[in-house]
């Protein structure tokens, strides 16, 4: 109650991302508003509009955006961090992966962005990912799902979830 009651509670909140890293004052302003999310509407007819915030943090080699996304995903309540280098459409959504310890069939994994769901995916180096990775992300962040059609299994994953990403 004290804090909330506080006027600077604003700054404050702001301040306390990546607090080793001098200014970015903008920066960490938009990640704490992030961290806290939008505002989800229905409109008649079941029509939503998500409320999660999606930040794209481009700038040099060296100017802190790394730190402050492993800043933020230590933060978060719920959040994923994963490398762009290293990530793969498959590996951001869902992989069907076959199933030999039990009958043999197939089953599917979730991703980056459905064990994040409720909260925040980080993603670092988006611009090193392969253009068909980073489309694979679209819809999780516009509609808030993700439509699975592999080996033979159709299904949909929620997918409520910020993403606080890093490019050079």
């Amino acid at each position: 109650k004290a804090l909330a009651s506080n006027p600077r509670i604003y700054n404050m909140l702001a301040e306390r991302i990546a607090p080793t890293i001098y200014g970015h004052d903008i920066v960490k302003e938009s990640i704490s508003l992030q961290l806290f999310g939008g505002v989800k509407k229905t409109l008649p007819g079941s029509m939503t509009i998500r409320g999660n915030i999606h930040v794209l943090l481009v700038g040099d080699p060296g100017t802190g955006k790394s730190q402050i996304l492993q800043a933020t995903d230590r933060i978060a309540p719920k959040s994923v961090y994963v490398s762009g280098k290293t990530s793969s459409g498959v590996g951001l959504t869902a992989s069907a992966v076959k199933d030999d310890f039990g009958e043999g069939g197939w089953t599917l994994k979730a991703g980056a962005l459905v064990l994040a769901s409720g909260g925040m995916v980080m993603v670092d180096e988006f611009d090193k990912m392969e253009t068909e990775d980073r489309s694979a992300m679209h819809e999780a962040m516009e509609q808030g799902r993700i439509s699975v059609a592999k080996a033979g299994l159709v299904t949909r994953f929620k997918t409520d979830t910020s993403v606080l990403a890093g490019a050079n």
